[in-house]
């Protein structure tokens, strides 16, 4: 399980750059399943075996900068950024429609991706993530609590003096175990110390971190954005759930996405997860999607 080859690694070049990523499947009904921070493509470790044998043709990407790509040539790490890189590698790979899977920073890039592309992105399946309208969602609670925003506002905002002080690949890997453990992203007890292990590897290299922060730095300066990100009301059919155990997402996050997504099922409520579901509630996410997808099976 453990394993980083447990699946044979892909690298295509459509933007520039070297994007890696697994594909199992082949010939099913594609699905792109994209990562958040601070993740790779090993978080769907749990879900790309079981998924390609219920008949998906999956496609797990490293984000520019992320795992074994490339940091972005171009130097965005913004959703936009993201959101075209993943258009360019699908249409290399022939894929005209899909069904895109994500929470965190890829919940917001496969949100961009389903409006920047109209036609490309089939359904969606979302949690944890980053739905806004303002006036939609007045009364609800859509901040996360202050004391879980501190990483958020440094990554944003101080992103080069962070780095200067992660020198060293064991510093780096001890701040972003944080993320799921002492901070309170995943349900108490989600990861063992060798799953944290292996999740924190690829951030060792100081270069991909700095990189990641470049999310972040784009919400608060427009310099940082190759593009503005497309995140408003989207009308492609999307399956939403929720991990409450979360301590960094909005409180009411799965009824902000039900204002943002008028056509959906759910919201879910999945017990015992939180901001990492597709690792803490594995076979959850992926009956769920076997189910929200019964008919595009049948017919694949």
């Amino acid at each position: 399980m453990l394993d980083p080859n447990r699946f044979r690694t892909h690298v295509a070049r459509p933007r520039g750059f070297a994007q890696s990523y697994v594909r199992e499947g082949e010939g099913g009904v594609p699905l792109l399943l994209v990562h958040g921070w601070p993740e790779t493509r090993r978080i769907w470790w749990r879900n790309v075996a079981p998924l390609a044998a219920a008949g998906f043709d999956v496609l797990a990407p490293d984000l520019r900068g992320f795992g074994e790509s490339d940091v972005g040539p171009d130097g965005f790490h913004d959703v936009a950024a993201h959101s075209r890189d993943l258009a360019a590698l699908l249409e290399a790979l022939g894929l005209e429609r899909v069904v895109a899977v994500g929470g965190d920073l890829g919940g917001a890039v496969i949100q961009d991706l389903s409006l920047r592309f109209p036609g490309l992105v089939q359904r969606l399946v979302i949690w944890n993530s980053l739905p806004y309208l303002r006036e939609a969602m007045a009364g609800l609670r859509t901040r996360p609590p202050r004391e879980s925003s501190d990483y958020f506002v440094r990554q944003g905002t101080d992103a080069d003096a962070l780095a200067r002080e992660l020198d060293t690949p064991e510093k780096r890997r001890r701040y972003v175990a944080t993320f799921y453990g002492s901070r309170f992203w995943g349900h108490p007890g989600a990861f063992t110390p060798e799953e944290v292990d292996f999740m924190t590897e690829p951030f060792a290299d100081g270069a991909k971190l700095r990189a990641g922060f470049g999310g972040y730095e784009s919400a608060f300066r427009a310099d940082t954005r190759s593009e503005p990100a497309l995140l408003g009301p989207n009308p492609t059919h999307a399956l939403v759930l929720f991990g409450p155990s979360d301590h960094v997402i909005y409180p009411d996050f799965d009824r902000m996405a039900a204002k943002v997504f008028p056509d959906h099922v759910g919201p879910f409520l999945v017990r015992d997860a939180g901001h990492f579901l597709q690792w803490e509630a594995a076979d959850v996410l992926n009956g769920a999607i076997r189910s929200f997808c019964r008919d595009l099976r049948a017919g694949a």
